[in-house]
């Protein structure tokens, strides 16, 4: 399976396909989009599983039936059992490597991408426009085509395109996230809008009203993207590895990003622990490709070339053996799919099987000749082992042939039962034996060294066998992790109408628009002007017309007669005011209302059907607890706390200071468990 275009039987109007956004193509058929449809549809098949599961288990704590309990654990054991088969299968779409592989991949051993995030539609039509009525005091049915733009961007970033448009697209609605938040998510209310995202490993639903999971999801997917091209690279030429380098790069750069941003994600695939091993698969794969990049021209069989292969293959295989470490730890490897964990070990064994055939070869072919630099090889063999076996040097090797030869043939059986161990562990694994070219790479280096041995092997001869010394690696090509600049795109505000963000945000509440008379009395209005846009009202004269008519210092000037002016400063504003006669323009203003300090609001996380809550309420209402019984402790009331007891009875009750200014708030004042609507239906706030 290939990723080019499929026959899918939709006629394309005019056959350009520019009906679609940029670097977005839904309609296409390829081999990496029905996976993607395979993963979707198996996510709501283990959700609905997950519904009916939840719902058993609270019938079987709510009945005394044992008739009842009795099918109701029949009924658990079969939806136990469907959730097995759809995990089974969804680790096998996340083993399916040869779908995101390039065409022209044949002699090259596999890479792992990372599957897409999916996630469900979202309508923010209607909560927006109640907002900007609302909140904005504005009409929010003039909006629709910047809402639908932005649905529009939203739905095309479900279908990216396998290249670097796909992921600039992504990192467009990234970078408009903050704006939204911004402008529509304020702290003091729920704009009822779910984001629902799917672990891409289990498949369980996350689901939450903010935007750190949406924001979080973007990142992972760009990470993902970047993966499936760098998978897709042709790897038999130098520009085709050079993208693989830099893409695997770039996904370790974003799993990074997304690590040390978002830390408390509740989805699994984006925890620290599995995003750490994530960050570690993609540099060890950008290793890999920077030693396939080495070795594309042909390595020389020369002393030096092949020791300086032996140690870089070294270092492949042991960022591998890292990574196989991380995916075998608790509870990564419950979630991981064994196909990784397998490939990882394969790799291991493999590259580091060639590491020891590398140096073998350096000192089975290459014998120390008076024209060589016997200081050098030296130095460079004495750099290739942390521990020699006893009685042995760099340079009682390089110089005694036998002992040359005896330690060359300790590496190439060292070199032959990596193979053999590579084999063992890809027979292991059922996925992995559908990729045949994996097992014709693992046979043919298999064979070589095995030729390798049997051209120094002597039968008669008797032959002192000791363990080849491990070779130390190192590499002058290091896989760093790359930050990608697609992060920060710069993008227009779809709601810029609203106003600067700095001043109309969801965070800032306001008056709703009130008309002013504005007239020049010896062209002088009667108040001044400052700040760029929108402009605010300073120094204005309380016998004005403007102040009568109920014009207030600090008011920001919003319209001039039928025109906008939120974003004009103040010297287009003064050019605007300057021809005002004595009849005068009507103004509209606004007034920022007083943020009084918000009751903390509850904030829920729905994982698998299965609500956790977090309220900084609770955490107040624990602390409250903790200080009653700690009070309860004191034998003998103090004067202080015979005031607190009497709930502040009379005036010269002395109390402790609280940072309650108010004082409306006591120490004995129960604090409810979730925010009052009073809260949010208050007259004094316009939202």
């Amino acid at each position: 399976m290939t990723d080019t275009l499929l026959p899918n039987g939709i006629e394309d109007s005019g056959g350009d396909g520019k009906h679609f956004r940029k670097g977005c193509n839904p309609l296409a058929q390829t081999g990496r989009s029905k996976l993607q449809k395979q993963r979707a549809s198996l996510n709501q098949q283990i959700i609905k599983q997950m519904r009916m599961r939840a719902g058993a288990e609270n019938l079987l704590k709510a009945t005394n039936n044992n008739k009842v309990k009795e099918m109701v654990v029949l009924e658990l054991s079969y939806v136990n059992s469907n959730l097995q088969l759809l995990m089974g299968q969804l680790e096998g779409l996340n083993s399916s490597v040869d779908v995101y592989q390039s065409a022209e991949e044949t002699t090259n051993i596999p890479l792992i991408a990372l599957g897409l995030k999916e996630t469900k539609e979202v309508d923010f039509s209607a909560p927006f426009k109640d907002f900007i009525l609302e909140h904005y005091n504005e009409d929010g049915r003039t909006f629709e085509e910047e809402i639908a733009d932005l649905m529009d961007l939203r739905q095309a970033c479900r279908t990216p395109s396998r290249n670097e448009t796909g992921v600039e697209l992504l990192a467009k609605y990234y970078s408009h996230l903050p704006l939204i938040e911004n402008r529509f998510f304020s702290p003091t209310r729920q704009t009822g809008i779910f984001f629902t995202w799917y672990d891409s490993f289990t498949g369980v639903p996350v689901c939450q009203q903010n935007l750190s999971l949406e924001k979080a999801s973007m990142v992972f997917n760009m990470a993902a993207l970047y993966s499936q091209i760098g998978t897709r690279s042709d790897r038999q030429t130098i520009v085709g590895l050079q993208e693989a380098i830099s893409s695997f790069q770039r996904a370790a750069g974003m799993l990074s990003h997304l690590k040390a941003t978002f830390t408390h994600i509740p989805s699994y695939d984006m925890s620290p622990a599995m995003v750490s091993m994530l960050i570690q698969l993609m540099i060890a794969q950008a290793q890999e490709c920077l030693f396939e990049k080495i070795a594309l021209p042909g390595v020389q069989n020369q002393f030096t070339s092949l020791i300086k292969m032996a140690q870089e293959a070294a270092k492949v295989s042991e960022i591998y053996d890292q990574v196989h470490q991380l995916m075998v730890q608790t509870p990564i490897k419950d979630n991981v799919p064994l196909f990784w964990s397998t490939m990882s070990q394969v790799k291991t064994n493999h590259y580091r099987a060639m590491a020891h055939h590398f140096l073998a070869s350096a000192l089975l072919d290459h014998e120390l000749g008076p024209n060589d630099d016997e200081d050098q090889q030296e130095k460079t063999l004495s750099q290739v082992y942390d521990q020699l076996p006893e009685g042995c040097s760099p340079l009682g090797i390089l110089k005694n042939k036998d002992e040359r030869e005896r330690i060359g043939k300790a590496h190439i059986r060292r070199a032959i039962s990596g193979h053999e161990e590579a084999l063992r562990n890809y027979s292991l694994c059922q996925h992995l034996e559908k990729l045949e070219a994996l097992q014709e790479i693992l046979k043919a280096s298999h064979r070589r060294s095995l030729d390798k041995y049997s051209d120094y092997d002597n039968e008669e001869e008797f032959v002192d066998y000791i363990e080849a010394p491990d070779i130390i690696s190192k590499t002058d090509h290091k896989a760093e992790m790359e930050l990608p600049a697609a992060t920060k795109v710069k993008v227009t505000d779809f709601f810029q109408r609203l106003g600067p963000l700095s001043v109309f945000s969801a965070k800032q509440k306001w008056t709703a628009p009130r008309k002013i008379q504005v007239c020049a009395d010896d062209r002088d209005l009667g108040f001044t002007l400052k700040g760029e846009a929108p402009v605010q009202v300073v120094s204005l004269d309380p016998l004005s017309r403007a102040a009568t008519d109920g014009l207030k210092e600090g008011d920001y000037i919003v319209a001039v007669g039928d025109k906008d002016t939120k974003w004009m400063g103040v010297s287009d504003m003064m050019r605007l005011l300057k021809d005002v006669d004595e009849e005068g323009i009507e103004i509209q203003v606004v007034s920022v209302i007083d943020n009084s300090p918000p009751m903390p609001t509850k904030s829920a996380t729905f994982s698998g059907n299965l609500p956790k809550t977090y309220s900084m309420i609770c955490l107040a209402h624990n602390d409250e607890d903790k200080s009653s019984k700690t009070r309860k402790v004191i034998k003998k009331s103090s004067f202080l706390s015979w005031g607190l007891k009497n709930k502040m009875k009379s005036a010269s009750t002395l109390s402790l200071p609280t940072d309650d200014h108010s004082g409306a708030l006591s120490w004995n004042k129960p604090i409810p468990t979730f925010p009052n609507s009073s809260a949010y239906n208050n007259d004094n706030f316009l939202h």
